[in-house]
C-alpha cells in the first residue's frame, strides 16, 4: 500500500518539482494558498490531490491532512526580501501558524513531521564549517521564524510522531513554478537575456543546492529509518561558494550554451552582509547521503528552459518573484 503524503506549499518552486518526483510512488496530497496559480500543477492533476488553502487555517488543515502518514512542512513567505511586504503576514504565516499546524498534524495520526528550514538561520558565521549545532544569529525575521519553528516540532514528537528538521542550502535550477529571485537563478537570467551579471558586494559566502539534490534529500527523509532521523537537524548543502565565484561559473556556463554570447560581470557595493559557510557531514554520516548535482548543471537546465522558451518574460512577469507577487497580491 502506498504512503499518502500531505505537502504544505507543494505549489511552490521546490514543491511542485518535488511533487512530480513523488507521484510515482505515494499517494500525494499538496496544500497550498496558490498565489502563484496553478497551471503549472496541469500535468499532475489526475495523479495528485489538489487542496487550496491557507496554513493559517489549523481546523480546515487538520481535516485535510487525516488519513496520511508524512507530513511534510514547505509553505512560507519565502526568502529574505519577502519581510520588506508586511511583517505581521510574515510572522502569521512563517513563526504563529506552525506550532498549531504540529499539533494539528499529530493529532490527525501523521507519523512523521518534515520540517524545511533553512541554512540562513546562521546569519553570519567565521566558522571555516557550520555545524548543525552552531549558534543561530539570524539577521532578518525571515531566517529568525523559521530558526525559532524548530524547537517548536520538537517539544510535540514522541515515539509515535516523529520530527526531523532539514536546512536547506539556497537552492538552483529549474521548476515548472520558476523562481528567478535565488542567487544562482538571478545571475542566470541576467546572463542569458541581458548579457551583463550584476554582483552585489561579491565576497560573501553562500552555499548552494541544487533543487535535484533538495528532491534527493526530502525522499530519503520519507524513507530514513525513524530511528536515525528522530529529533534530529540535518544541513543540506554541497557547493560553498563566494557570490564572485557563483557569478564566474554562470558566466562560463552561459558563454559554452550560448556561443555568441560574451557576458560581462559588474560590481555593485551590497548591505546583504549574510556569510556562511555550512557543513554537511552530519546527513552523510547518519544517513549517506551526498549531494550529487551542481551548480553547473542548474545553469544548464536553466539556459535550456531560456532556448525552449519556457521562461518567457522573465524581467517582467511577477509570477518569477515572490516579493513583487505578493505585492501584487496585497495579501495579508
Amino acid at each position: 500500500m502506498k504512503k499518502k503524503i500531505f505537502i504544505t506549499g507543494g505549489g511552490g518552486y521546490a514543491g511542485s518539482r518535488l511533487v512530480e518526483d513523488l507521484v510515482e510512488k505515494y499517494d500525494v496530497s499538496i496544500f497550498d494558498t496558490f498565489y502563484f496559480e496553478t497551471k503549472h500543477l496541469d500535468h499532475l492533476k489526475n495523479k495528485i490531490n489538489i487542496l487550496k488553502g491557507d496554513i493559517r487555517d489549523t481546523e480546515l488543515l487538520e481535516k485535510s491532512c487525516k488519513d496520511h502518514d508524512i507530513f511534510i512542512h514547505l509553505a512560507c513567505i519565502s526568502n529574505d526580501a519577502s519581510f520588506a511586504l508586511n511583517e505581521k503576514l510574515s510572522k502569521s504565516v512563517n513563526l504563529d501558524a506552525f506550532e498549531p499546524m504540529v499539533k494539528a498534524a499529530k493529532s490527525s495520526g501523521i507519523k512523521r513531521f518534515i520540517y524545511a528550514s533553512t541554512s540562513s538561520v546562521y546569519g553570519i558565521s567565521e566558522e571555516k564549517n557550520v555545524r548543525e549545532d552552531h549558534p543561530l544569529v539570524p539577521l532578518t525575521l525571515y531566517n529568525k521564524f523559521k530558526g525559532m519553528c524548530e524547537p517548536l516540532l520538537l517539544k510535540h514528537t514522541n515515539e509515535d510522531f516523529t520530527g526531523v528538521i532539514f536546512r536547506p542550502a539556497t537552492v538552483c535550477g529549474y521548476s515548472k513554478r520558476q523562481r528567478l529571485d535565488l542567487s544562482v537563478n538571478i545571475l542566470t537570467n541576467f546572463a542569458v537575456n541581458k548579457n551583463k551579471i550584476v554582483v552585489f558586494g561579491g565576497e560573501q559566502l553562500r552555499p548552494n543546492l541544487n533543487i535535484l539534490d533538495y528532491i534527493r534529500a526530502v525522499k530519503l527523509l520519507i524513507e530514513a529509518d525513524k530511528n536515525l532521523i528522530s529529533d534530529q537537524i540535518f544541513n543540506v548543502g554541497y557547493q560553498n561558494l563566494s557570490i564572485n565565484e557563483i557569478a564566474n561559473i554562470v558566466k562560463k556556463v552561459v558563454e559554452k550554451e550560448f556561443p555568441n554570447k560574451k557576458i560581462e560581470i559588474e560590481h555593485q557595493e551590497s548591505d546583504d552582509k549574510r556569510s556562511y559557510h555550512i557543513n554537511s557531514d552530519k546527513i552523510k554520516e547518519v544517513l549517506n547521503f551526498v549531494p550529487n548535482h551542481t551548480i553547473e548543471e542548474a545553469v544548464v537546465e536553466l539556459c535550456n528552459a531560456f532556448k525552449n522558451n519556457l521562461l518567457p518574460n522573465s524581467f517582467d512577469d511577477e509570477n518569477y518573484f515572490n516579493v513583487k507577487k505578493m505585492l501584487k497580491l496585497n495579501v495579508d
